[in-house]
């Protein structure tokens, strides 16, 4: 049934409406805050494509495909700009990322619909959609497993400076050049980054939970060091940290400086909780230490994607690997789960129903079958 009268609102009117309403459900715990800022900088984008002056009610099913259109051509803002030429695609929107942004607004559109904001919901009408993936992007997809131990090996460097050639730089006494600051010891990040990069790879947490992690998430039970993790939908899980993890936490600990943040467990070196922009940099500056055969550009919801194909490659009780990530289902590892070079031939040449208990095949009766 269609509204008596609709309440004729511009397109910045109507979405600051929504976006209230949005971070308001935050407060009953309907969403996240993390899902609730997407939403919102989605919905901020699509004022800024669509004009935020035009009446809501106005828009066709051809003005929202020109906006659909107009975001998928739009630089990728989380890539630097000299990165960008050099991605997969140009640097512009991935599909994941315009099939998330036609979500935020179909969402506008449902709500406004139902408040009477306008007469027909245009999404009806609109027939762009992102393309099919066909494959994981490069970036998103799991390091192989010689990959992922270049980074992870990168990432220790700092941590045992004994080691040959990983000695950190020692710190400079000259005057700073004019304009400069000279590099304080609390500006020196690289045991942050390696936390940061071995906590990515070995738990695979969401970014989110990454930078909104405290000191005091960390607790140890019976000599087992554990990560609480807060999660999507208010949910929280306790994963215990690998040996070698632990040990990088502790060192951590010991340099982080002290700053305005004091709760926050990863912090700028001025201080300030780490933001989520700041990881895909962290990354990067680890990656340069990797021996150029054994790296490859990676995004942290590829770590992420590391993460769950390689403890599953390995035989990990997928139960295990899904509370790991954070996952409420089963079926959602699917989309983590990447395959690996030459995973199929090695399962098929070491099948578990023919090895016999001393590791060797049976051999082949003499009499052949029956």
């Amino acid at each position: 049934m269609l509204p008596a009268q609709v309440n004729r609102l511009t397109v910045e009117e109507a979405a600051d409406r929504y976006v209230e309403l949005v971070r308001a459900r935050t407060l009953t715990g309907a969403l996240s805050p993390a899902t609730a800022e997407v939403y919102a900088r989605d919905v901020a984008t699509f004022v800024r494509l669509a004009g935020p002056g035009r009446v809501l009610d106005d828009l066709t099913g051809e003005d929202v495909d020109a906006v659909l259109l107009a975001f998928a051509r739009k630089p990728d803002e989380r890539r630097r700009p000299e990165d960008r030429r050099t991605a997969p695609g140009g640097g512009v929107q991935s599909p994941a990322s315009q099939a998330r942004f036609r979500r935020s607004v179909s969402a506008l559109f449902r709500h406004a619909a139902a408040v009477g904001w306008v007469h027909l919901d245009p999404m009806a009408a609109s027939s762009v959609t992102a393309r099919e993936r066909g494959g994981l992007r490069p970036e998103r997809r799991a390091l192989t497993k010689e990959q992922a131990e270049g980074l992870i090996e990168a990432a220790r460097a700092p941590l045992d400076p004994g080691s040959e050639g990983h000695s950190p730089p020692p710190r400079s006494t000259a005057p700073a050049e004019p304009g400069r600051p000279r590099q304080r010891r609390d500006q020196r990040t690289e045991v942050r980054d390696a936390l940061v990069v071995l906590l990515l790879a070995t738990l695979g947490p969401r970014v989110s939970e990454l930078v909104r992690a405290n000191v005091e998430d960390f607790y140890t039970n019976d000599g087992v060091r554990y990560w609480r993790i807060f999660g999507k939908g208010g949910r929280t899980r306790d994963v215990p940290l690998p040996d070698d993890v632990a040990r990088a936490l502790d060192a951590y600990l010991a340099v982080r400086p002290a700053g305005e943040e004091e709760k926050a467990l990863l912090l700028s070196w001025r201080g300030r909780r780490l933001a989520r922009g700041d990881v895909q940099g962290v990354i990067d500056r680890v990656q340069r230490l990797v021996e150029p055969g054994r790296r490859r550009e990676v995004t942290p919801h590829g770590l992420r994607h590391t993460t769950a194909t390689h403890l599953l490659a390995d035989g990990t009780d997928m139960d295990a690997v899904r509370r790991v990530l954070g996952h409420s289902d089963l079926s959602t590892l699917g989309r983590y789960r990447d395959d690996l070079p030459g995973e199929l031939e090695v399962a098929m040449g070491s099948h578990p129903l023919l090895r016999r208990r001393d590791g060797r095949r049976p051999p082949e009766s003499a009499d052949g079958p029956g």
